[in-house]
């Protein structure tokens, strides 16, 4: 078992080594197209922190005709950005040697979006004549609003990604990614309401870092470093100059405007997605045993896993994070 001061004495003389030998390379797997919810990894190779720590780090971008996410068990890439816990769970559940290493996300952004002023609280969506839903969240998410908030299924309606039903119909609710849907409204004449879920009690993290068991076993100094890189970049991108990070999320990605990454950003910031609660004093990226077990609990009871199917020791390993990692760039940058 390797110590926190065998680990930070191995990253110290990897750093100080960095300029007498050749950068470790690593490839990084997003989960979509390049965006404002992948800017702290944009800003670590813009700004050159992951240089210093030591590491050329390729970003390969997901999206619609490429999924990520068996690439890293094949070895093909060497870190991927996960989803929420349940994707976490179903590898170890399925004993695929995948570890979760920090949390970017401490509040998952999905999200339950209304007409301005059509309801006043979240308890008020139960009484919506209909919830436009995909799928995905109709066996995750749905199923703990129907066990904990008292949903209907007769409530579902099918979502196909397209605004219009919404915007046709004051009384509909719908999903949400809370840093996408609510600014496409709004940005169509529909100013909406955003019911966070993870204010409500769905207490997964979301957008995790994940890497091969292998790897923290085999090299887990480059692991600390990849962590502690990251982290630095989500605190530079969120409080300090993002414009190289805007210039290289909008190469890989045409779509994107600076307007739409300065409002995705902003929404970020706003509903703390990403620095909030434990990140306050242990840094971004911030994991505790306690929360993970209060997942497996909740997914337990709204029937999303079996009970004892997950041994939650595997989902994660907690010694890269909860260090302070970058607070003093927050202090430097934000004030506090």
């Amino acid at each position: 078992m390797i110590n926190g001061k065998t680990l930070m004495l191995a990253l110290a003389a990897s750093v100080i080594s960095t300029t007498a030998f050749a950068l470790d390379k690593v490839k990084f797997g997003t989960n979509w197209l390049a965006q404002g919810g992948h800017g702290g990894y944009y800003q670590a190779v813009a700004d050159g922190t992951y240089e210093k720590y030591g590491l050329e780090v390729e970003i390969v971008p997901g999206g619609p005709q490429v999924n990520n996410r068996p690439m890293l068990p094949a070895g093909r890439l060497d870190f991927l950005m996960g989803g929420n816990l349940l994707l976490s769970f179903d590898n170890v559940r399925n004993g695929i040697p995948t570890t979760v290493v920090a949390a970017i996300y401490q509040k998952d952004p999905q999200a339950l979006m209304a007409h301005k002023g059509s309801y006043a609280s979240f308890a008020d969506l139960a009484k919506a004549p209909s919830v436009l839903l995909a799928k995905d969240g109709q066996f995750s998410y749905w199923k703990w609003m129907v066990d904990a908030h008292g949903f209907r299924d007769e409530q579902v309606r099918p979502y196909n990604y397209n605004l219009a039903q919404f915007l046709q119909d004051k009384q509909m609710v719908q999903q949400s990614y809370a840093t996408a849907e609510p600014l496409y409204a709004a940005e169509q004449g529909a100013p909406v309401d955003v019911f966070l879920l993870a204010d409500q009690g769905w207490s997964t993290y979301a957008s995790t870092i994940e890497t091969r068991q292998q790897l923290i076993e085999e090299n887990p100094e480059l692991v600390e470093r990849f962590v502690n890189a990251s982290i630095e970049g989500w605190y530079n991108f969120l409080y300090g100059d993002r414009s190289k990070a805007y210039d290289a999320i909008m190469a890989a990605n045409p779509e994107m405007t600076k307007a739409k990454l300065d409002a995705e950003v902003q929404q970020m910031i706003d509903l703390g997605i990403v620095d909030s609660g434990d990140t306050l004093e242990k840094g971004i990226g911030a994991m505790s045993e306690d929360r993970l077990a209060a997942f497996q609990k909740l997914a337990v009871s709204a029937g999303l896993i079996d009970e004892g199917a997950v041994d939650i020791a595997k989902v994660a390993d907690l010694r890269f994070v909860n260090k302070g990692t970058g607070l003093d760039i927050r202090k430097t940058l934000a004030g506090h």
